[in-house]
């Protein structure tokens, strides 16, 4: 009677330099075989919706780099923070990040995840995930605290909700981790349909 033989799971590459979607996919124990992030223009289109910009932005960004891993599995992720249908900008500088925190102050917002993960094949598995997340109202002093911290460097909205901003925020409805970059219940699901699991 013969063995059957375990297939090697494929490759993971994860698409994308932020090391928050790293430390997400490990604490479920998936280790990526690649880092490669994608150099895509993130500009929102003229009109764009914030649900539309997000699954585009993910599309794009494993698209291109699907093509430097034939056979490989492709995990892509665009995290959006929305004021209605406003896309906040990803805060590069004081000023912006500025703007940001008092746009959210004492509102709901929302933190869109699009999701796009390419198969060996290159079929495609798409989700665009939804959290709302209500801020506090933050007094000046809180928000020249939180600026001088420097944790809003580079992320979407202006903060970072696993650093000190956690203070800022009354309530959470949906996916925790999909705030923090990468909605982890939905792509350990499609990993796992693929052949890759935790260890």
């Amino acid at each position: 009677m013969t063995g059957s033989v375990a297939t090697a799971p494929p490759r993971l590459v994860l698409a994308s330099a932020s090391p928050r979607r790293l430390d997400l996919l490990r604490q479920i124990g998936i280790e990526p075989a690649a880092v490669d992030p994608a150099a895509v223009d993130e500009t929102p289109l003229k009109g764009e919706p914030p649900r539309a910009y997000a699954a585009r932005c993910a599309a794009e960004k494993a698209r291109a780099v699907a093509g430097r891993h034939p056979g490989a599995v492709v995990l892509a992720c665009d995290t959006v923070v929305a004021c209605g249908r406003r896309i906040l900008p990803k805060a590069e500088d004081d000023r912006t990040a500025r703007d940001c925190l008092a746009l959210l102050s004492g509102r709901r917002h929302r933190v869109l995840g699009g999701l796009q993960i390419l198969g060996p094949d290159g079929r495609s598995h798409a989700r665009l995930v939804e959290t709302v997340v209500t801020f506090k109202r933050l007094s000046a002093a809180e928000i020249d605290r939180y600026l001088a911290a420097g944790e809003w460097h580079g992320k979407a909205g202006g903060y970072a909700i696993q650093g000190r901003a956690a203070a800022f925020v009354k309530s959470v409805g949906g996916s925790h981790p999909n705030v923090v970059g990468l909605p982890l219940f939905e792509a350990a699901g499609i990993l796992a349909a693929l052949g890759i699991v935790g260890r």
